[in-house]
């Protein structure tokens, strides 16, 4: 049988600000070069920092209220949204773990997606860390969507697609996603953005690229 354990998923973030120093190296999702910001994600540095710090807040409150063998809770926050998959043995389970998360500071909508039943049920998190690579491969594939803007995860076979995207891009993403194969469902949780904003996220993106790759960057 499968032991549980409580975890959650963060953004990495590594922060070198030195004084007169002229390098402020920020990493998130990726590797930092040198001096560059690297950050493809359309959150906000701070947005970012704060999702990794919602999901670390709800995994101890929950680690705190359950015993480690008995659930099996992942904790997935963006943009103050937070996803809750797994598996839990009762209802009750179930709505407390909610509660717990809805309120933790900063949370400002619980997504409860997690199951009733027996852990040894649960597919294994090996499976699953394949199944979101073979998803987020398939997702750079599509060139009409902007890469590091959609974050995947996987809890039992079910992908989930986070993000803040246009119509047509949310389309592109979910039917990417649904075509690969040992994927059991699609759940898009994505954040629809206007015409008008969606269009302002693209020039703020298009204004970080030659900023990130010139020289005087490094």
């Amino acid at each position: 049988m499968r032991v549980s354990v409580l975890r959650f998923r963060s953004v990495v973030i590594v922060a070198a600000c030195l004084g007169a120093l002229s390098g402020c190296v920020v990493a998130v999702g990726g590797a930092a070069l040198g001096g560059a910001v690297v950050a493809t994600d359309r959150r906000s540095m701070g947005m970012q920092l704060e999702d990794a710090q919602i999901e670390h807040r709800i995994s101890s409150a929950l680690d705190e209220r359950f015993a480690r063998e008995s659930v099996h809770i992942d904790v997935t926050s963006y943009d103050q949204k937070v996803l809750l998959t797994g598996a839990v043995p009762h209802e009750k389970d179930r709505s407390d773990a909610e509660a717990i998360a809805a309120a933790s500071e900063g949370v400002r909508q619980v997504v409860n997606e997690l199951t009733i039943g027996s852990l040894s049920g649960l597919q294994s998190l090996t499976e699953d860390n394949a199944l979101a690579g073979k998803v987020r491969s398939a997702l750079l594939e599509e060139r009409t969507l902007p890469r590091g803007a959609i974050k995947v995860t996987c809890a039992d076979g079910t992908i989930y697609l986070l993000g803040r995207v246009g119509a047509a891009e949310a389309q592109t993403a979910e039917h990417a996603a649904s075509r690969v194969g040992g994927v059991k469902r699609v759940v898009a949780l994505f954040d629809l953005l206007s015409e008008s904003e969606l269009t302002q996220v693209q020039r703020d993106a298009q204004t970080k690229a030659p900023a990130a790759s010139s020289p005087e960057a490094h």
